[in-house]
């Protein structure tokens, strides 16, 4: 005997489609934990947003342009519509992006939006990863989340260089020429290389389609699976908050994903990708028609590279000359080796400062309280003091046009960027130093005093003060809450031994912490407040929890 039980569905198509892959996948469980997972709310915490929408507007435009873009150096005689070049040799890249430009509908456009995503994405990465630096969002638990994120930003440089070489214009082709030169400067293993990269003598006939398949293939597939990590571990380490009540490293305060983040994310996706299309609609970008084809003998002045690329330009530019030698049958051209030296160098310095700043000061807590940058004074200072580094290298990609517009002599330009190269960097670390201090001093004197009112009084003895007006918990909560590191000392180890690396911990941490505006403790609020509290011009609402 057998029982039939009808039960009526209910909600429609797609609560059965929903029930349907709930039954065979488990989507219910994962998506309800996952869309109750909650995110502040800072307008800094967009630029990883906007790095992100420029990457899908990269992949959508160079989806389409790989439907007519064509990677070979066979050379053809152009017979296309752009009358100045009818009839010039050139390579079939360089004659598939003329056509693109000025036959395919709408691809003018979409080379102009992939190029100006590609800028913005750089630009996003570079300024989200500056937000986290300054901020000390990749302190424990989220040092190997700064390392992925710092891949992205070489990834994405990467893939904007083997994109901006792919046309074989003029412009991208002197690029490759000073990276083909680079490469030979290396003793030993450089010659080898330049000739596997470019399959023979520069340029060869191989490496824009060589580069193709790095720029299509390789680049963004390695890109995709480093964003899954990154935001995957976002995910799992929860995401980091900016101080005020309520806010502590053991919690989030903010939305939940679903619904209010989804739909803030699907605006700002269209809001980014609207102003990526004007943009490209209306601001014209490497015309690569006005330069014409590769050719090797002919080099044009005042041309620099994008500007992601031009602090590399820049070290070629501003190293020293005369400086080669030649030693075991190979001549060592160091104004080409040192660039490429300090130049990795920086980038290595960047990826693991993390794990320094964590070994100088010892610290093995987790943090999700983001610092204000004045109250990490030396990491600040560090911060612009690379800043300044960089800056300098990059404008060193221009001395030629400094020097043309500002009417001085080159070797001038040149000297004054060599010498501020290693003096600006300097200035900027003690400048910015001494600026975070007295800021610091600043929110102290106001934590404990208030802020000034202008509003002078008699007291009935005769001394005349100034009132001064009590911050609110939210603002005195933001002036007080911050950890104040201390030096280290230099400790024996179990064998009863002061280590050389103690040694250099413990010097580290001095230089670290040594100067530091320690926060204004509740004893020290509650004494400030109960002197001035019969003329204040409102009282605290709530003490702070010592």
């Amino acid at each position: 005997m057998s029982t039939t039980v009808d039960t009526q569905k209910k909600g429609g198509f797609l609560a059965g489609t929903a029930n349907y892959l709930d039954e065979r996948v488990g989507v219910a469980g994962i998506l309800k934990e996952f869309c109750r997972k909650i995110f502040p709310d800072h307008w800094s915490f967009m630029l990883g947003e906007v790095a992100l929408y420029s990457f899908l507007v990269l992949l959508l435009s160079g989806t389409f342009l790989t439907f007519f873009f064509q990677p070979s150096m066979t050379p053809v005689i152009y017979d296309g519509v752009y009358g100045p070049l009818k009839g010039a040799e050139m390579s079939v890249a360089y004659a598939s992006t003329l056509d693109i430009s000025f036959e395919v509908r709408g691809g003018l456009l979409m080379r102009q939006v992939h190029h100006w995503a590609a800028l913005l994405f750089v630009a996003a990465a570079g300024l989200h990863m500056m937000r986290v630096f300054f901020t000390g969002a990749f302190r424990k638990p989220r040092e190997i989340n700064w390392v992925v994120g710092f891949a992205l930003f070489v990834l994405a440089m990467a893939g904007g260089f083997t994109g901006y070489s792919l046309p074989d214009d003029l412009l991208s082709g002197n690029g490759l020429r000073i990276i083909d030169g680079m490469i030979k400067g290396v003793p030993l293993i450089g010659a080898w290389i330049s000739s596997f990269l470019f399959g023979g003598e520069f340029p060869g006939e191989s490496i824009v389609a060589r580069l193709y398949s790095l720029h299509i293939l390789l680049i963004p597939a390695l890109i995709l699976v480093f964003i899954v990590i990154h935001l995957f571990m976002v995910v799992i380490h929860k995401h980091t908050h900016y101080s005020g009540p309520g806010r502590r490293d053991d919690n989030v305060v903010g939305y939940p994903l679903m619904p209010v983040y989804v739909a803030k994310a699907g605006g700002f996706f269209f809001l980014v990708f609207g102003v990526l299309m004007l943009v490209a609609a209306t601001v014209s970008i490497n015309p690569v028609w006005n330069y014409g084809g590769y050719d090797p003998s002919p080099v044009s002045a005042g041309t620099q590279p994008d500007w992601y690329i031009g602090w590399a330009d820049g070290a070629l530019r501003l190293a020293p000359t005369g400086i080669e030698v030649t030693a075991g049958g190979n001549t060592w051209s160091w104004n080409i080796l040192l660039p490429i030296i300090v130049l990795v160098l920086l980038l290595v310095l960047v990826a693991f400062y993390p794990f320094f700043e964590a070994w100088v000061t010892g610290d093995k807590r987790e943090h999700h309280v983001l610092d204000r940058p004045r109250n990490a004074p030396t990491r600040t200072a560090i911060g612009a003091a690379g800043m300044t580094f960089y800056a300098v290298l990059w404008a060193g990609a221009g001395t030629d046009l400094i020097a043309t517009h500002f009417k001085m002599s080159l070797n001038t330009v040149l000297t004054f960027m060599q010498i501020f190269l290693i003096v600006g960097p300097i200035l900027a670390f003690i400048i910015t130093k001494r600026v975070c201090l007295s800021l610091q001093r600043k929110d102290r004197e106001i934590a404990l005093h208030g802020r000034e009112t202008g509003r002078i009084v008699r007291l009935p003895h005769g001394e005349y003060i100034e009132i001064h007006e009590p911050l609110d918990e939210h603002e005195l909560y933001k002036l007080v809450d911050f950890i104040d590191y201390k030096p280290t000392m230099a400790r024996p180890n179990a064998k009863g031994v002061i280590t050389l690396r103690s040694k250099l911990r413990s010097v580290l941490s001095r230089w670290y912490f040594e100067d530091r505006v320690s926060p204004a403790t509740a004893g020290e609020i509650a004494a400030s407040h109960h002197d001035h509290g019969a003329i204040d011009a409102k009282p605290s609402k709530k003490a702070i929890k010592g």
